[in-house]
């Protein structure tokens, strides 16, 4: 017998396995840990266990958060994940401050793509307000997400390359990402906060020649996708590793709140853009992309696939938009803006799956109380906690980087 816990890189369940057995069984074997109330203790005084944290180590994406790993040999047989290092209390920033302040707030919610969040809040006061959005407005808002959304996979492409050790491909999709954002900083005055999308519209129109330069931007960034699915997608090392890395079994998929392409990629073709279209969602043609392997590596390809069709929906939106018409409703002074009382949600699809504002309003100039409801709470908190069991520590990072999370909007 070796000194091993029972458990399987594909399966991620690890310590689960041991539940069938009776626990005199468990706490008189030396090498299985001991089951206390239905929960493995690990005896780290014996030797046989190793206990190591992983991060905290940046101020954005993944690493804000800390994983506390208990190891036996190479394979993970505990996870316990910690947050708190980076929390702001976003949202009762705003329920003290007047509405039009927030908008600086929510771009911080999610640094990679803040549009969602200025493009959620926005919707949610439109909806109590009873403000009616331009036609044009509409389409530049559309626009925007869909610029927001590739800028994001780019950043969190190069990132699943660089957990497996492969760093070319980073080099190239931050350089994409960089492009990306010279176009929104001709937009909107601003390369990451953008404070764009506000209630009525946006705040300014197409600069002169922006959409022909955003064509070629996309040209580039097709060119460069090229280049990555030939050099990451058939590398032999990023395949051997990434599947059967974190599979998701579909019956968990509901069970854990899982969204976005993370389900898509165990074959749920779920995404709000299609199934409760907002803005000129529905003017557009596309489809929901999936796949059934469910690992790291479905998950790559899924978002692989939405990057391509995000660069033909913002080509389909440049052709089909509107050239003339206001882009903003004009509003009464918003510095003693009162909103009627009420409550709304209003949900979009981002990068990362369903993402909601719910919006309470006493009637005052501030918001009564504001919730954000983000796909990275149960991705990177219990999601990884279960996948990482039976996991090589070595496959740490790409497995978590596979999920997809932002823990600022964890901890918001």
């Amino acid at each position: 017998m070796v000194n091993k816990v029972v458990a399987t890189r594909a399966s991620g369940r690890g310590v689960a396995n041991l539940a069938h057995r009776s626990q005199e069984h468990i706490n008189d074997n030396p090498l299985l840990p001991a089951i206390v109330d239905g929960k493995a203790r690990f005896d780290l005084e014996s030797g046989k266990y190793l206990k190591l944290w992983q991060g905290p180590q940046h101020p954005g994406i993944t690493g804000n958060m800390s994983l506390e790993l208990v190891v036996c040999g190479d394979e993970i047989v505990e996870c316990k994940t910690h947050v708190g290092y980076l929390h702001r209390g976003f949202e009762k920033l705003m329920e003290r401050r007047k509405y039009i302040q927030c908008f600086p707030i929510v771009c911080r919610i999610a640094v990679p793509e803040p549009d969602f969040n200025e493009y959620l809040f926005a919707a949610t006061v439109e909806e109590l307000q009873g403000i009616e959005v331009p036609e044009r407005a509409l389409w530049i808002r559309t626009l925007n997400l869909e610029m927001a959304r590739l800028a994001s996979f780019f950043m969190w492409l190069g990132g699943q390359a660089g957990a497996f050790g492969l760093g070319t491909q980073g080099q190239w999709t931050v350089t994409m990402r960089d492009y990306i954002l010279d176009r929104f900083e001709e937009l909107t005055g601003g390369r990451i906060y953008h404070m764009y999308m506000i209630p009525g519209g946006v705040r300014a129109d197409f600069p002169s020649g922006f959409a022909g330069r955003l064509r070629d931007t996309m040209d580039t960034c097709e060119k460069t996708l090229d280049d990555v699915e030939r050099t990451l997608f058939h590398n032999a090392v990023f395949k051997k590793r990434a599947k059967g890395l974190g599979i998701l079994h579909p019956d968990i998929i509901d069970q854990f709140g899982v969204t976005g392409p993370n389900a898509r990629a165990a074959g749920f073709a779920r995404d709000v853009r299609k199934d409760q279209p907002y803005l000129v969602y529905d003017k557009l043609d596309f489809s929901v992309v999936t796949h059934t392997d469910s690992d790291a590596y479905a998950r790559a390809w899924v978002r692989l696939q939405e990057m391509y069709q995000s660069i033909d929906l913002i080509r389909q939106i440049l052709d089909r938009m509107p050239t003339e018409g206001p882009y903003f409703t004009k509003l009464p002074n918003v510095l003693h803006w009162r909103v009627p009382a009420g409550h709304t949600y209003k949900k979009a699809e981002c990068t990362r799956g369903e993402y909601g504002y719910y919006l309470n309003s006493d009637g005052s100039d501030k918001p009564r109380r504001i919730y954000v409801r983000g796909p990275s709470y149960t991705h990177a908190m219990t999601l990884m906690e279960h996948l990482s069991i039976g996991c090589n520590i070595a496959d740490t990072a790409g497995l978590m980087v596979s999920l997809h999370t932002y823990p600022p909007e964890v901890e918001r």
